[in-house]
C-alpha cells in the first residue's frame, strides 16, 4: 500500500480572487489574486489525472480541448475530458458548455472574430452542487463568481476561441478544428450505488465517485492511482492524515478512515469502476 500527501501550486491569475475556500491561506491585499490551486505529483512523473481547484471573480476565456487521437496527432501525449464539481456560486453565476444550436465551424470561427460567440454559447446556470462533464472537443468557458473542483485528465493543451478582449494570444485555426459546435448532453451519472457511495464519473476517461466518512477498505488494480480529494471533514489513510483542502494519491491496498460527516471525492482513471 502507497499513500502521498500532494504539494500544492498555486497559480496566480487576473480572474482569480483574494478570498479562497475552507483549507486555503488567502493572498494578501497586496499580492496577485490565485486562480487556481493544482496539486503535484511527486518528481517527474506525468499521470494520467489532474486535481485543480479554481476560483474565479470574472469569466474565463472561451475555450476548447482536443481529443486522444487529434492530441497524438500533434505528437501530445493525451488531449483532455475534464469535469467540475461546483462548490460554490454566487447567485447569477453561470458556465457555458455548447452551443445553443448546431452551428458550422466557418460560423464558430466568424462568431469568435467579431465577439458574437457568447451569444451563441449556452450560458447554464449553476449553484453549489451542481456537478458537469466537459467532453474534449466542447466549447465552454467557466463564468465568475465560482469556485469548483476540478477533475481532468493529465493535460494542459488548451485552444482559446475567445477572450473578451483581453490581449491574450488566441489559437482559432487548431480549436476551431477540434471544436464540436452542438448542444451540450449531460454525461450519464450512474449515481448512488450504495449509501455512502455515488458514481459521478463512470469512464470513458476515468471513473470519479463521490464518498461519505467513515471506514473504507479497500484495493486498488495493479498499477492505478487513485486520487482522494477531501471536500469537507477529515481522516487517516495508510497512516497518512488529510484534511479538506488536500488531495493523496493510493496505490494497492487502502485502509481509509474519515470522520464522519467528511464529503470525499475519489478518481481514478478507466472507463469502469472497481
Amino acid at each position: 500500500m502507497t499513500a502521498t500527501l500532494l504539494a500544492t501550486h498555486r497559480v496566480e491569475k487576473p480572474w482569480g480572487r483574494h478570498t479562497l475556500w475552507p483549507g486555503f491561506a488567502d493572498p494578501a491585499p497586496d499580492q496577485e489574486p490565485v486562480g487556481e490551486i493544482w496539486f503535484q505529483t511527486p518528481g517527474n512523473a506525468a499521470p494520467d489525472l489532474l486535481i485543480k481547484y479554481l476560483f474565479t471573480s470574472e469569466k474565463l476565456s472561451v475555450q476548447v480541448h482536443p481529443n486522444d487521437e487529434q492530441a497524438r496527432a500533434r505528437g501530445l501525449p493525451r488531449g483532455k475530458d475534464e469535469c467540475w464539481v461546483i462548490l460554490d456560486a454566487e447567485p447569477d453565476s453561470t458556465i457555458a458548455l455548447g452551443t445553443k444550436e448546431p452551428v458550422d465551424r466557418e460560423t464558430l470561427r466568424a462568431a469568435a472574430l467579431d465577439g458574437s460567440i457568447e451569444d451563441l454559447l449556452d450560458w447554464k446556470p449553476v449553484k453549489a452542487g451542481d456537478f458537469f462533464y466537459s467532453a474534449s472537443g466542447t466549447v465552454h468557458a467557466i463564468g465568475a463568481g465560482i469556485t469548483l473542483v476540478e477533475v481532468q485528465q493529465n493535460s494542459e493543451t488548451t485552444y482559446r476561441l475567445y477572450d473578451y478582449g483581453r490581449p491574450r494570444e488566441l489559437h482559432l485555426e487548431d480549436g476551431v478544428a477540434v471544436s464540436d459546435p452542438v448542444p451540450y448532453v449531460p454525461h450519464p451519472m450512474p449515481g448512488k450505488v450504495a449509501d455512502d457511495r455515488e458514481i459521478l464519473v463512470e469512464g470513458p476517461k476515468f471513473v470519479l465517485e463521490r464518498w461519505q466518512g467513515g471506514r473504507r477498505v479497500f484495493t486498488l488494480p495493479a498499477g492505478v492511482t487513485g486520487w482522494l480529494i477531501p471536500l469537507a471533514g477529515e481522516g487517516v489513510v495508510d497512516g497518512v492524515a488529510f484534511h479538506a483542502g488536500e488531495c493523496v494519491t493510493l496505490e494497492g491496498e487502502c485502509d481509509l478512515h474519515a470522520e464522519t460527516g467528511s464529503d470525499l471525492l475519489f478518481a481514478y482513471p478507466g472507463a469502469r469502476r472497481f
